[in-house]
C-alpha cells in the first residue's frame, strides 16, 4: 500500500481526539451565519494526491444542511479511512476542507471548470491537490401522499412579552370537539417544529400519533426558524418560558379545543421549559417532559460528547456510540438465543442479562465520568470568566495544550462555540428550580439507554423534586435520547432502516395524556 511518510499519523489518536476536542453537545445553528457569497458544494470532491510511489484517491461529500450549515465527510479508501467528519468553510471562491480527527486540512480556489486547485496538508507531508466536482444524483421523484384524516391548520403565535411571532402548525383531530390540546416544546439549538434531525422527525411523530387519536397538537417552529422571529442562539431559559406560555395562551383562543385540558410537551430542554412554565401563573393542566435534564446545566454539558465541535461533527459522534451500543445489544441477544438453543432455563438468561445489564451500566458511568473529568475545566473557565474575550482565549490555550497540533482556527472556533449567550445561560441553570410550585400533574419520561441527558443520573432527580404532586415517572428499556428503538426493530423503507419514535414510548405518552383529558366520543 502506497503512504506519505506519516500516513494520517492522528488517525492513530482518532477515538482519543473525538473524546477530547472537546466541542459543544448538540447545538444546530450555534455554528453561526454563513458567510456572503455562500454557494452550494454539495455533492462529491475527488481527486488522486500524488504520495512517495504512486496517489491516493482522495473522496470529500458535501451535504448542505436544512439549517443553513454543511456536513462533510472524508473518505481515503485505500488507508481504510471511511466517514471522517470534516469541517467546511468558504470565503468566496476559497474553499477549506479540514477533518481534525485525522489531521489533515485542505484549502483550495474554486475555477470556473468547478474545480478547487489548491494544498493538502498534514504534519509532515503537504502536497498540490485538485478536487473535481461530481454532482449528487437527482432527488427521486415525491410519491403520492393521501392527506391526514385530520384538520391542518398554518398559524402564527404572538408573544406578546417579547414582541416577537413564531410560525408553526396545530393539527385538530376531525369532529366537532372540543378536543384536549398539547404544546411540543423542542430540545436545546434552533429546530423546526417538526424536531427534525436529518430525516427523523421527533416532535412530527409525536404530533401525528396523538392528532390521529383525539390530542390537538401545537408545535411552532423555534426562534429564528422557518419564519419565526428572533435568535434561538440569544434566548435563555426565561425567554423560551415566554414562548411557551405564548403558546398556552393561543390554545385558549380556539374554539374546537377544551380550555380545562391544555398540557405542554417538551423533548430535552423543552421538557425543563415546560415544568417551569407549569411553576408560573395560568399554568398548563398537565405536563410530559421526554429526557428532561434533573441536574444543574454546567453537570449535564460536561457530559456532553462532541463537547465544542461543529453540530454535524458532535452529531457523528453521538451516533457513533449509539451504534457501538446497538451493536452489543444486538450481540448480547444472540448469545441469549443460543442459550436458549441449547436448553438454558430462565433463570439462567435472566442471570445472563442482569450481568450484562450491569456492566454496561458500568461502563457508562466511567464514560461520563472521564468525559465529566476532561470536559468541566473548560465550561469552569467560561462560567468564571464574565468577558468573552478573555474566557475565549483561556478555553483556546487549554484546547490546544490537550490537543495539539491543529489549526488556530480550531481552537478558536471551539472557545468562540462555547462562549455563546445560549452556553453562558446553561451553565447557570438549575432543573431543579421551581418545581415546589408544579401543581399539575407530570408524566417524566426517560430512555434508559440516553447517552446526551443520562436517566439514572437525571430522572430520579426530577422525581425527587416534584415528590408529592401527581407526578408518574417511565423509564423505557433500550430506547435512546431521540426515543428511538434499538436500530434492529426500526421499519424498513426501500430496504434501509429509517428511525422513528417508538410505538411504545407513543403509548405510554397518549394513555396518560388521555387519562388526564378523556378524548371527545
Amino acid at each position: 500500500m502506497m503512504m506519505p511518510p506519516t500516513c494520517f499519523p492522528a488517525l492513530r489518536n482518532y477515538v482519543g481526539r473525538a473524546m477530547l476536542l472537546l466541542t459543544l453537545l448538540l447545538l444546530p445553528g450555534l455554528a453561526g451565519a454563513q458567510s456572503p457569497g455562500k454557494y452550494s458544494l454539495e455533492g462529491e470532491w475527488k481527486g488522486p494526491l500524488t504520495v512517495p510511489g504512486g496517489s491516493l484517491p482522495i473522496q470529500i461529500i458535501v451535504t448542505e444542511l436544512a439549517s443553513g450549515n454543511r456536513f462533510a465527510v472524508l473518505n481515503v479508501a485505500p488507508q481504510r479511512i471511511n466517514r471522517i467528519p470534516t469541517l467546511v468553510e468558504q470565503h468566496g471562491d476559497t474553499v477549506v476542507f479540514f477533518a481534525e480527527q485525522v489531521g489533515c486540512r485542505f484549502k483550495g480556489l474554486r475555477t470556473a471548470e468547478n474545480q478547487l486547485v489548491g494544498t493538502w496538508s498534514q504534519p509532515g507531508y503537504q502536497a498540490a491537490l485538485t478536487l473535481s466536482f461530481v454532482p449528487p444524483p437527482a432527488a427521486p421523484p415525491k410519491t403520492f401522499r393521501f392527506p391526514p384524516p385530520y384538520r391542518v391548520q398554518e398559524v402564527t403565535v404572538r408573544n406578546e412579552a417579547d414582541q416577537i411571532s413564531l410560525k408553526g402548525t396545530l393539527t385538530i383531530p376531525a369532529g366537532a370537539g372540543p378536543f384536549p390540546a398539547v404544546a411540543l416544546l423542542s430540545d436545546w439549538g434552533p429546530q423546526n417544529q417538526d424536531g427534525q434531525y436529518g430525516a427523523y422527525k421527533l416532535l412530527g411523530g409525536v404530533a401525528d400519533h396523538l392528532t390521529r387519536r383525539g390530542v390537538a397538537v401545537l408545535r411552532l417552529h423555534d426562534r429564528g426558524v422557518e419564519g419565526s422571529q428572533g435568535q434561538s442562539a440569544l434566548a435563555s431559559p426565561e425567554d423560551r418560558v415566554r414562548d411557551a406560555q405564548a403558546a398556552l395562551a393561543f390554545l385558549r383562543t380556539q374554539e374546537l379545543l377544551d380550555a380545562g385540558h391544555l398540557g405542554l410537551l417538551g423533548h430535552g430542554e423543552g421538557g425543563n421549559i415546560a415544568l417551569l412554565a407549569a411553576a408560573r401563573p395560568l399554568p398548563p393542566a398537565f405536563v410530559v417532559t421526554l429526557a428532561a435534564a434533573g441536574l444543574p446545566g454546567i453537570d449535564v454539558l460536561s457530559t456532553q460528547l462532541g463537547l465544542g465541535r461543529p453540530a454535524a461533527v458532535a452529531d457523528t459522534l453521538l451516533h457513533q456510540l449509539q451504534r457501538r451500543q446497538n451493536a452489543e445489544n444486538v450481540a448480547t441477544q444472540q448469545k441469549i438465543e443460543k442459550m436458549r438453543a441449547s436448553g438454558a432455563n430462565a433463570a439462567q438468561i435472566q442471570i445472563q442479562e442482569e450481568q450484562q445489564y450491569l456492566r454496561q451500566k458500568i461502563e457508562e458511568k466511567k464514560r461520563l465520568d472521564a468525559l465529566a473529568k476532561q470536559q468541566r475545566p473548560l465550561l469552569e473557565l467560561v462560567r468564571q470568566n464574565l468577558t468573552d474575550e478573555l474566557a475565549q482565549k483561556l478555553v483556546a490555550n487549554a484546547l490546544r495544550q490537550s490537543t495539539p497540533g491543529l489549526p488556530d482556527s480550531a481552537y478558536a472556533n471551539a472557545a468562540t462555540r462555547l462562549t455563546t449567550p445560549w452556553v453562558r445561560t446553561y451553565l447557570h441553570f438549575y432543573p431543579q428550580r421551581e418545581l415546589a410550585q408544579v401543581q399539575c400533574p407530570v408524566l417524566l419520561v426517560h430512555g434508559a439507554d440516553d447517552v446526551v441527558v443520562n436517566a439514572s443520573a437525571n430522572l430520579s432527580v426530577l422525581e425527587k423534586g416534584l415528590k408529592g404532586k401527581a407526578v408518574e415517572a417511565r423509564r423505557l428499556e433500550g430506547l435512546n435520547h431521540f426515543f428511538q428503538a434499538p436500530i434492529t426493530e426500526w421499519p424498513l423503507i426501500d430496504g434501509q432502516p429509517s428511525p422513528v419514535f417508538a410505538s411504545a414510548a407513543l403509548d405510554v405518552i397518549r394513555t396518560w395524556i388521555q387519562a388526564q383529558a378523556p378524548p371527545v366520543k
